[in-house]
């Protein structure tokens, strides 16, 4: 590296790393960029997400919309999302020859549905601005020098920096390092993650699925709703993945055993299920009650929750007493399942915690503490809900970092 003080360095090669090196170099061709990833290859993250499509982000538009999807930072993103918001990101891709699609659930993907179209141009684009990568580099330290400029040490080198954006991600290294410096960290904690059930009425169902439901931990007041799906260690879909990211730091303080309410019936309440049941009753007196699923419930599922009442094979409408009519109308509109655990979603794994938000001025992402240092991606206390949309806060913090840190 040259021995100047307007050199760019890039803790972290992942995609906020890649994204603000790429934007700095594209934006000061006078700087040098260079990028110290601690491990041997960059991007893994990106390579994986998306199921290896890479959800690149997501087709809402109107930033006071977009921070809703957020637990935590959403009300920070508001500013930087009218600077630089998902349809920006979709024209920077695309400008740079990354043709994209937006799926019906307003998810964003590389037409090539493969992770690798934007590893492939993220390579492609720091080559053509001379971004140095530099792996097996990990900082261990980050030190000010004279006139507000920076030292970063890693793999026993000094790097020289006008402008330093950390894009480590949840790096508790990292994090060290910048309570050092007089940050605070807000502690960090599993967000986007999978429920652990072992229960009877889904045992033997993995890969069922309701297309909407309504779910609430039981003593909180937390609730989503959405897609759930049936797995072999539990539960999981949009529905449970949302619940985990709004309660993400209350179930970690539980040790994620708890109760979770389940309405496969959105729409109903007991009250009003038991007469919608008696209805169905009094127009099928004769049939098996398990020859049909009379609300669209996936057949083995309402088979299931029938066994659970102890209701025989050979029962019929006619011989469903009003006792079992209310124990079945409780079962379907307040089923509770005991959570003792939790399991990744996928490979992806999302924490909340990192950089405190009252810390970062978020119209430059710099430091509000030392001048020249800047944020980007998860190593802030941002996170969100799956679809795309934790990308694109890496987008937009990297880009506006990228950026504020023209010092050439």
């Amino acid at each position: 590296m040259k021995k100047t003080d307007n050199n760019i360095v890039i803790i972290g090669g992942g995609a906020a790393g890649f994204f603000a090196a790429i934007n700095a170099a594209e934006n000061n061709p006078g700087c040098e960029v260079s990028i110290l990833e601690k491990s041997a290859s960059v991007l893994g993250k990106v390579k994986v997400s998306g199921g290896g499509r890479c959800n690149v982000t997501n087709a809402c538009s109107d930033p006071k919309d977009l921070i809703k999807y957020y637990p935590r930072g959403g009300k920070a993103l508001l500013g930087p999302f009218n600077h630089f918001g998902t349809i920006d990101t979709v024209q920077w891709f695309e400008q740079r020859g990354v043709e994209l699609k937006t799926e019906p659930d307003g998810r964003i993907f590389p037409v090539s549905n493969d992770s690798q179209t934007i590893i492939d141009c993220f390579m492609r684009l720091a080559k053509i601005s001379n971004v140095n990568i530099l792996t097996h580099s990990p900082v261990t330290e980050i030190k000010p020098a004279l006139k507000n400029k920076w030292i970063v040490t890693a793999a026993n080198k000094e790097f020289p920096a006008g402008s330093v954006i950390l894009c480590s991600g949840n790096s508790t290294a990292m994090w060290n390092l910048l309570s050092n410096l007089g940050h605070n960290i807000e502690f960090p904690v599993p967000s986007l993650f999978t429920f652990n059930i072992s229960d009877k009425r889904i045992s033997g169902l993995p890969g069922v699925s309701v297309p909407e439901s309504e779910l609430y931990i039981d003593g909180t007041k937390l609730k989503s709703s959405g897609p759930l799906l049936i797995t072999h260690w539990g539960m999981s879909g949009p529905a449970i993945l949302k619940l985990s990211a709004l309660g993400a730091r209350e179930l970690h303080d539980c040790n994620y055993k708890f109760d979770l309410i389940i309405n496969w019936l959105p729409g109903f309440n007991t009250d009003r299920l038991k007469e919608k049941l008696t209805q169905i009753k009094n127009q099928n007196l004769n049939k098996n009650i398990y020859s049909f699923s009379p609300f669209g419930l996936p057949i083995r599922l309402w088979e299931s929750l029938l066994k659970k009442l102890n209701l025989t094979a050979d029962l019929k409408w006619n011989n469903l007493s009003s006792s079992f009519l209310n124990q079945l109308a409780s079962e379907l509109t307040q089923g509770k399942f005991a959570v003792n655990g939790k399991s990744t979603f996928k490979e992806e794994f999302v924490t909340c915690g990192g950089v405190n938000t009252n810390e970062i001025n978020f119209k430059t992402m710099e430091s509000k503490i030392h001048k020249g240092l800047f944020f980007a991606g998860e190593v802030i206390d941002i996170d969100a809900l799956t679809g795309g949309f934790n990308f694109q806060a890496a987008w937009t913090t990297a880009h506006i970092a990228a950026l504020s840190c023209s010092n050439c």
